[in-house]
């Protein structure tokens, strides 16, 4: 299969770190081009080897060759460059979270739709291989019906000054940055069906926004989710799944690679305890998934559905905060 070509909009420290890496190891994909702001990125391009560097985005855009934009922009940007990229006939994978309005998302997916364009929120922890075997288990009915889910991601932010993470208007905060995360693998789990949810928050008094986030969420079924992330903690990114038999602990669930991509998925019944490891390079298999849809086709329904749920639990989540 013809190698899908992609274009980086933006030296983002996470495109040049992750995502160009992950480009080359992919089976199906190559970097042809990248782009800033100015003429800092033909020494990044020529450190990085890719063929071709734009001072602008606009020359991005207008490159014919390539197939598929990489936006790894601030948060709130993400709909302006999404919009401009399918208006030029490009497919988009864009960095989470992917807006920060319920009905900017719907504008993004309906543009994209009209230009018959693929459009996909990088949420690259979903591809690892872990996730499906802990759906595999909870079906087979080992750990009986699902009660509570637990999920924490965190880590600690020493150099915040000037970072767009703490900038409220830019999507800031510990709930859109890392709360996201476990939001998304919630309702990969356990459907969309919430009830009701509260959120409470710390607050950095500088900037104004959360550096720590708590969370409950209530589904129809009884079931009840808990939620902590931050930026004033150890680092941690897992989440459990608690039953009426067991229990299922993912250790590293949003963030394998740092760990080479090994996965630990603990099993528990009674006094018996497993543990299974599970590899998986999420990166190159989020660039491989969408590139073979790129070349192939097929429907980003499901991704959607995740996309809208995820935004409107965050919205959600920010209102309780704000006694909104």
């Amino acid at each position: 299969m013809k190698k899908v070509k992609w274009g980086i909009l933006s030296t983002a420290n996470i495109a040049l770190t992750q995502l160009v890496p992950a480009i080359e190891r992919a089976i199906n994909a190559e970097v042809v081009a990248i782009a800033s702001r100015g003429p800092k990125v033909h020494a990044i391009a020529d450190e990085l080897k890719i063929e071709r560097a734009y001072e602008s985005y606009e020359e991005l855009l207008a490159d014919e060759d390539i197939e598929v934009i990489y936006i790894p922009l601030p948060n709130n940007l993400h709909k302006e460059w999404a919009m401009k990229a399918a208006t030029a006939g490009k497919n988009v994978l864009c960095e989470k979270p992917v807006v920060l309005a319920q009905q900017d998302l719907e504008e993004i997916i309906q543009h994209f739709e009209k230009h018959g364009k693929l459009f996909m929120e990088a949420f690259m922890y979903q591809f690892h291989p872990q996730h499906q075997r802990v759906k595999d288990i909870v079906a087979s009915g080992e750990i009986g019906d699902v009660k509570l889910y637990k999920s924490s991601h965190s880590f600690y932010f020493e150099n915040s000054e000037g970072d767009i993470r703490m900038d409220k208007e830019k999507g800031g905060g510990a709930l859109w940055d890392v709360g996201c995360y476990s939001l998304h693998a919630l309702q990969y789990h356990l459907g969309a069906d919430v009830e009701q949810m509260t959120f409470r928050a710390k607050y950095d008094e500088a900037t104004g926004v959360d550096v720590s986030a708590y969370g409950i969420i209530e589904y129809k079924n009884d079931v009840t989710a808990v939620i902590d992330c931050s930026f004033d903690m150890v680092g941690r990114n897992t989440y459990e799944i608690v039953g009426t038999k067991g229990s299922i602990q993912v250790k590293n669930a949003f963030r394998p690679d740092t760990f080479g991509g090994d996965a630990q998925v603990i099993i528990t019944t009674g006094m018996q305890e497993r543990t299974e490891y599970i590899q998986g390079d999420i990166y190159k298999l989020e660039v491989e998934y969408f590139s073979n849809l790129v070349r192939q086709g097929g429907s980003l329904h499901q991704q959607h559905m995740y996309s809208r749920q995820t935004t409107k639990l965050l919205l959600q989540g920010h209102a309780s905060l704000e006694g909104v």
